[in-house]
């Protein structure tokens, strides 16, 4: 399994990623072992995810949420109104 994921930040901003073990990487990261940008804004929670047979297909996920504004993304967790 692949997974791409949204991680709620400490400080209120997201982080996307994608990962084949998401127990594990979100560990990491709130290790601060996974990420320059998370490592700081510890600790992250997970706010939502994808799951995909193939890393190709979560990586491209991970790249067309990454382009989506503040609020898309909001929506997407179903956070917005």
């Amino acid at each position: 399994m692949n997974y791409t994921y949204i991680l709620r930040c400490a400080d209120g901003t997201y982080y996307t990623g994608w990962t084949n073990d998401l127990d594990k990487r979100l560990a990491a990261h709130n290790a601060g072992t996974a990420s320059k940008y998370t490592r700081p804004r510890r600790p992250v929670s997970l706010a939502y995810h994808e799951v995909f047979g193939t890393k190709e297909e979560a990586m491209r996920r991970e790249w067309e949420i990454k382009q989506l504004t503040r609020r898309q993304k909001e929506k997407l967790m179903g956070l917005a109104l």
